[in-house]
């Protein structure tokens, strides 16, 4: 049940304070997207200062501008370990511009300054030759998750907190990535959450209606039959929605307060109390807003807020339309930089109080630089499990077998760590494996029947049919500075062949960036 008195806790000051913030980090967003100079507008804007070549997503952006100050609140009001995952993965103008808002971008880049200079380089390197891409990349802080091919934000979300206690993963889901077969599998990760020792994930399924020029599933499902849907995945499925933006600060802060509360609660009684442990129906967040809600209503007569036209630049060829200038000017000075900014561009002082500070800011947490936190693993002597072969053909042993007395030592030897654990779709026991099951069972929060075998709550041992699952919660454990190993059929493991290129993709990229740590390997 709602709590009926969470309404009351976002001040009207506090939401005035908030929804500057929004419009800051909206202004930023666009102004990343569109130009070169002039980032102040201290001047009429013209076509020098604007990029010839315009290239980014607006749609997506002003939601998760809307759910990253939300979180803000919510970790500044409860000292939170929080990080985001961020599904719509060319969401990048809204990232980068929290980033800097709270300062954190300025730390890992000196040269992008809290400042009217800095601001100018923000904008003029998105996706500018020589700068930064449009989506949430490695070299964007804070990030686990690119977001290049949809579908496994959740899954690596789930990644992260296994055996993170105190770790909240919030993962948007975009409404297009929710059309994916992978997503569709990925809301079960839920069934392997125990929350005594795990952390939780808490969805925002963020439904703006619209994909790159197409209508969303479940943006036009009935919301009972939306809410049931969720609820059959073992979600408690809170919904928020609106245009006025009072209103749904108002609403998004009492659910997210409301969510928090139900996570506490389970996390106390599974971690204080004396009752067995069941699984719990996790909180999640349904968020409804227009599609590039903020930006031109309608451009050239055609709609545009609220409609896919704004899926990604919603003002294009300048060059050729005048009027298209006058009206991305009339929506850059519509969100009143003037009350956001001072003259040499640094954020309002009331409004730099609302980001964390330190490492609990987003894009500086830890975790979401998982080498700062990579415990090597106690390994033993692989020469010790060399098969003796006295003359040739002497002796009938399976290589598999051998590692599988491997990897239960391995297990067995870091048990006490927490940081290991093995993936696979219900192949640890085919795969010859089951001395693994001398020290560990599969993770398994549903009823366990007398007959059932190696099951626990307990178990460090995930099985379930879904190779992308499989691998996108191995490279959300690896990303957070953990150790794992992942097993398939030959036959079966190039399902996730792009996966792993995507993985790979992400290694060789932070491998140039000084501040990214190095993580485990993907076994």
């Amino acid at each position: 049940m709602e709590s009926k008195n969470h309404d009351q806790r976002l001040s009207a000051e506090m939401l005035e304070r908030m929804n500057a913030y929004w419009r800051a980090a909206n202004y930023l967003a666009v102004g990343q997207i569109y130009l070169l100079d002039n980032p102040l507008l201290k001047e009429p804007l013209k076509l020098e200062h604007i990029k010839p070549r315009l290239l980014g997503h607006w749609g997506t952006t002003p939601g998760l501008n809307f759910i990253y100050v939300h979180l803000n609140r919510l970790i500044n009001a409860h000292d939170l370990n929080m990080i985001l995952v961020c599904g719509p993965g060319h969401g990048g103008p809204a990232i980068l511009a929290n980033s800097w808002l709270e300062g954190t971008y300025s730390d890992y880049y000196p040269s992008i300054s809290q400042d009217k200079c800095g601001m100018k380089a923000l904008f003029k390197q998105f996706s500018f030759p020589g700068g930064v891409p449009s989506h949430v990349a490695p070299e964007t802080p804070g990030s686990i998750h690119e977001g290049g091919e949809l579908g496994y934000a959740l899954t690596h979300a789930y990644g992260a907190v296994f055996d993170n206690p105190d770790l909240i993963a919030c993962c948007v889901v975009g409404d297009g990535e929710a059309e994916t077969g992978p997503m569709a599998t990925a809301w079960h990760s839920n069934k392997f959450l125990n929350p005594k020792r795990d952390g939780v994930v808490l969805p925002i399924l963020h439904l703006n209606g619209y994909k790159i020029a197409n209508p969303t599933i479940l943006a036009r499902i009935d919301e009972d039959e939306l809410i049931q849907l969720f609820a059959g995945y073992g979600y408690r499925a809170y919904l928020v929605e609106g245009h006025d933006p009072e209103i749904v600060h108002t609403r998004m802060a009492s659910v997210l307060d409301q969510c928090l509360d139900e996570i506490t609660a389970i996390q106390q009684q599974a971690r204080t109390g004396d009752l067995p442990i069941t699984r719990p129906i996790w909180p999640m967040v349904i968020l409804r807003t227009p599609k590039g809600w903020t930006g031109p209503s309608s451009v050239d007569g055609k709609k545009t807020e609220g409609f896919w036209r704004s899926h990604q630049v919603p003002l294009a060829n300048l060059a050729e339309n005048p009027e298209h200038i006058e009206l991305l000017e009339r929506w850059l000075k519509s969100y009143r930089p003037d009350e956001l900014f001072d003259a040499q561009g640094r954020l309002m002082p009331e409004l730099l109080e609302l980001p964390p500070k330190g490492t609990r800011r987003i894009c500086d947490n830890p975790h979401a630089n998982g080498g700062l936190l990579l415990r090597d693993l106690r390994l033993p002597d692989y020469r010790c499990y060399a098969v003796d072969v006295p003359v040739p053909g002497g002796v009938t042993a399976e290589a598999t077998r051998v590692m599988g007395r491997l990897l239960r030592d391995v297990m067995r030897n870091n048990l006490d760590q927490g940081n290991f654990r093995i993936f696979g779709p219900d192949e640890t026991a085919s795969n010859r494996w089951d001395d693994l099951f001398d020290v560990t069972a599969r993770v398994w929060m549903e009823k366990i029947l007398p007959e059932d075998t190696n099951l626990s709550q307990e178990g460090r041992v995930m099985e379930v049919l879904s190779e992308h699952t499989c691998q996108g919660w191995l490279e959300g454990y690896l990303l957070t500075g953990r150790h794992g190993f992942f097993s398939c059929y030959e036959a079966f493991i190039h399902i996730v062949d792009s996966m792993f290129n995507q993985h790979a993709k992400w290694l060789k990229t932070c491998n140039r960036i000084a501040w990214r740590r190095p993580i485990a390997s993907l076994n």
